[in-house]
Order: C-alpha cells, then structure tokens, then sequence
C-alpha cells in the first residue's frame, strides 16, 4: 500500500518470504542517508517506507499534466554495476495534478552561525546569484534554482564575524544529487583550495567573501537536483602560516597542513545550499546566460492520485557520474 499526502510518502508492504530472506539487503535508492533506513518504521509484519517527498534519492518526474515522484525498494548492492541474484525490486510512485500545489519543503539554508573562541560570534552564508556581477540573489522563495545544463551559476560565500580583520577561505566545495554532504555519489569542484572542475571561475571580491561560478551538470543515473556543500575557515588577516595565507596546495605539492592555532584560524565548517533542478531541454535550446527562476515548485495539493506497488525480479545499475563537456569556444 502506497500513502501520499502533501510532504511525504508511506509504503507499506507486507513481508513475504521472498523479502524475509532478503531483509537485510533492502534499502531505498539513498542508501546513505541514515533517515532512509528501512528499519526505522518497519515491524514484524510489515516493511515500511517513508520519506518526504524530495529525498531518499526519489526521481522527479513532470509528464506535462502532472508530477510523478518515484522510487524504489530494493535488495540489489548498490556497489555493483551488475547482479546475477535473483534481487527484489518494489517499485512504487505518487503522482499528482500540476494544476493542484504541492509543497515540497524545500528550504533555503541560512545563515550559519558559530561561535569559537579567539573569534567570537561569526556567520556564513552561501547564496546563488543571477548573474556574474553578484548584485542580485535568487530569491529564497524561488528554491529549488532551475538551470539548463552547461549554463553558468554564479555562487557566493559571506563570512561576518564579530571581531574585525579576518578572512574567508573556501577549501573544497563538492556536488551530491542528494541533500546529504557524504552521499556515495558526488563530484569534486574544490579540493585543498584549489578548483578541480575546468569550468570553475573565480571572481573578484572582498577578503569576507569568495565568489566562483561553474557550468551546470547533471549526475548520470536520472538524477535531476544539484546540491553544493563548501568546506570553509575563517582567519585572522595578516597572521602567517594560517590555512588562509597558503591558499591552494596541489595533493602532489608535499605540504601537509599544519596543527591550527585556535587564536588565527577557525575549524573547518561544512556548509551547503541547493538544490538546483536540472532542466530538460531539447538540442535546439540553447542554455540561457542567467537564472531561471521559474521552477518553484510549491503547489496546493487537494487531491492525490496513488500508483500501486509491484514486486518483481531484476538486474540493477549502479549510478555514475560525470561532469558534461563544456561547450566549444567561438
């Protein structure tokens, strides 16, 4: 049995001997994210499923008359490419009305605030743009961001701190198709201060911000969101020998960073925002020069239409990643 309301999804199958001996190999397409785990609502009886609607690696589908969230239950490993097991699929959707609002609890995160001594009181905050010149945000309320493929997204971090004279430094930065920083499929954009993905710009700012933009990409395996998730520090400016003042150090360059001191430079903080939706478009269409701002996705759902759940055997694919080829130069 399949239950659908406005935020969340509810499967409630029960256990057959097929999936008793399969029990302990079941999970969610996020088999990361430690609130997909199927133990936590199941009983003796039942295997039971919930999710809000936008997680647990659910694909997003729009027909053109309504949106179609699907998923799945499977006791495939989600490590190998390929299974010759006789595996369980439970595949299971929701589909509702586009003329009908749905609410998706998409939410803009920020800021993030912290507090560290010899530094006090200090926040980040980490917003997309509309264009290079940084002068206008995308509006909080608009989230998830849509974006064609190979278009330009321009993103900035702001620290504010309590204290005057310090500086922002950005580590690393990485792209996951879930809103789970340690998801198992992710790309890296910033690695040890230093961009890794060709399409990276770095744009001028104060030493309080740190602004970059990259061509969008999407995820192989019909993931159609983006978040991004920064690893960033705060420091005293002027103070040598601080993770700020060495800036980008190559993995083959030898230097290890060194013990912090607690009084120049803050831990490491991990901070995200997202997610951007990818949006399909066919081959005449050429990616736009800004954001799109359309895809808001929050409608009012009144009635709800549940697809049915089957069980049935198959081979299952793991996802992979790329990044897409940029395009050519004029």
């Amino acid at each position: 049995m399949v239950t659908c309301n406005q935020t969340t999804i509810t499967v409630e199958v029960e256990k057959t001997y097929l999936i008793r001996r399969n029990e302990n190999n079941l999970h969610l397409r996020d088999v990361s994210n430690p609130s997909c785990n199927l133990t936590r609502s199941s009983n003796s009886t039942h295997l039971v499923a919930v999710m809000l609607l936008n997680t647990c690696g659910t694909i997003i589908e729009d027909d053109g008359e309504n949106i179609i969230f699907r998923n799945e239950i499977t006791s495939a490993d989600p490590n190998e490419i390929i299974s010759r097991d006789h595996d369980v699929e439970i595949t299971f959707s929701c589909t509702y009305p586009k003329q009908n609002n749905l609410t998706l609890g998409f939410r803009h995160k920020n800021p993030y605030a912290f507090t560290e001594r010899g530094f006090g009181a200090f926040s980040f905050e980490f917003e997309f743009f509309e264009s290079q010149l940084f002068r206008t945000k995308v509006d909080a309320s608009t989230y998830p961001v849509e974006v064609n493929l190979k278009q330009m997204m321009f993103m900035q971090i702001e620290a504010t701190s309590s204290i005057p004279n310090t500086e922002l430094f950005v580590e690393s930065c990485r792209a996951t198709p879930y809103d789970n920083p340690n998801s198992r499929i992710s790309y890296t954009i910033i690695e040890h201060g230093c961009a890794t993905d060709s399409t990276v710009q770095i744009y001028p700012s104060p030493k309080s911000q740190f602004r970059f933009g990259m061509e969008a990409f999407e995820f192989i395996g019909a993931h159609d969101e983006v978040y991004i998730t920064c690893s960033v520090i705060l420091c005293q400016t002027g103070i040598p020998n601080t993770r700020c003042s060495k800036g980008c150090i190559r993995s083959n360059s030898g230097q290890n960073r060194v013990k912090r001191e607690a009084a120049s430079e803050t831990s490491s903080h991990s901070i995200s925002q997202g997610p951007l939706h990818l949006v399909k478009t066919s081959d005449s269409q050429a990616p736009g020069l800004s954001m799109s701002l359309g895809m808001n996705i929050v409608f009012i759902v009144s009635s709800l239409l549940v697809c049915g759940v089957a069980i049935y055997l198959s081979r299952r694919s793991k996802a992979k990643y790329q990044l897409l080829p940029t395009s050519e130069e004029n």
